[in-house]
């Protein structure tokens, strides 16, 4: 077994408003992403932006309607690129709920479905092509290699889908990033189930029909999945303590999250009471530990440094010499950039861990250069 891999970690960003498109642009976009490039450029680290192209067009389609929408979008046209020039990497992210959207009194109202696999498969073939030439037509001038090769599904719902992953092989798509083990939602929106994933850290070879199981095959496309681990009980308690800490003092205050939106958009259904959903949400997760997306934006420094523990112990458990690790990103909910500067320090300092552009990662799958799992 191998005692020290080398780790090609990729930090991505889900560069987005929210989801029921809300949100100042300015404030959840082009600020946090300011933030971002400087801690990132300090530190000599190359990472990716999977910015929301679907939420882009539509600004262009409106722009002439309603006036005030043109400066966003030139202003997200010149911040892409802006990282790009930065060296940073831009990959393709869309949530087909911005499908069908509409612009009235201020205000988007989106009536698209949330989840990709329930979304008509041309309005998403139509979604995939139009978004991926937007980003290559904007960036393919400052340098004509570029190329959309990974993409992530909004809110990581890819699977079962009988057409996503051939839509994506079709456009060139060399890697998906959608899949999250052990991930749950049921939301009124969504309803994801990763618990049956056959394969949650290393990259793999899909069935096309359903990106959660493992092929008996090399397949045209590969998955690559994103981090995910186990929070301690300590730093869970600490958690839940900062929740209701926050909670009571935007009670207080007459304050709430997003207008509401996290409330509204991600409250989950189907629990039996109040004191079913606080066992599920704290108690539980204060005696067992608490399941984590590999979230820069959900962690403190302590958090993350659990979190760097986790990939390392599972990169060692392995067995190869060297692989591939993505954690994503929300820079709209960062609340503290500070936690995140000191993680990405310690990443520049490591002598394990090396960083990675999702280009650079399809690139090595490409060539051979990770192994990739099959039955």
């Amino acid at each position: 077994m191998s005692q020290h891999p080398t780790i090609s970690l990729a930090l991505t960003d889900d560069w987005e408003l929210r989801g029921d498109g809300s949100g100042d642009p300015e404030q959840l976009q082009f600020e946090p992403l300011r933030k971002l490039l400087s801690i990132y450029g300090e530190n000599g680290a190359r990472t990716t932006f999977n910015v929301e192209v679907m939420q882009q067009l539509a600004f262009r389609e409106f722009q002439t309607t309603v006036p005030a929408l043109k400066p966003l979008a030139d202003a997200w046209d010149d911040a892409v690129r802006e990282a790009f020039r930065q060296g940073q990497d831009i990959q393709l992210h869309i949530h087909p709920q911005w499908s069908k959207a509409t612009y009235r009194e201020g205000r988007w109202h989106l009536s698209g479905d949330w989840a990709l696999p329930r979304t008509d498969v041309n309005t998403v073939r139509s979604m995939l092509e139009r978004s991926k030439r937007y980003l290559e037509n904007l960036l393919q001038p400052l340098d004509s290699d570029y190329k959309c090769v990974a993409f992530r599904s909004g809110s990581s719902c890819i699977a079962p889908s009988s057409f996503a992953l051939p839509l994506l092989t079709e456009l060139g798509i060399k890697f998906d990033m959608s899949i999250i083990g052990g991930l749950r939602v049921n939301t009124r929106n969504l309803q994801i189930d990763y618990s049956p994933c056959e394969e949650s850290f290393l990259p793999f070879y899909p069935r096309l029909d359903d990106a959660r199981k493992v092929s008996n095959k090399p397949e045209p496309i590969i998955c690559v999945p994103i981090f995910h681990f186990y929070l301690s009980r300590r730093e869970t308690f600490k958690q839940v303590l900062s929740k209701i800490s926050q909670k009571l003092g935007n009670t207080l205050s007459s304050q709430t999250d997003g207008d509401g939106y996290s409330q509204e958009q991600w409250a989950e259904v189907g629990r039996s009471s109040r004191f079913k959903l606080a066992y599920d949400k704290a108690i539980k997760p204060c005696l067992s530990g608490k399941y984590m997306v590999g979230d820069l934006s959900q962690l403190d420094y302590a958090g993350l440094r659990e979190m760097l523990h986790a990939i390392r112990f599972k990169a060692r458990q392995s067995g190869l010499k060297e692989l591939p690790v993505i954690l994503t990103c929300h820079s709209k909910y960062i609340k503290d950039f500070s936690h995140i500067e000191s993680f990405v320090r310690d990443i520049a300092k490591a002598t394990d861990i090396k960083f990675a552009t999702l280009t650079d990662i399809a690139t090595k799958l490409e060539a051979g250069h990770f192994a990739v799992r099959s039955l």
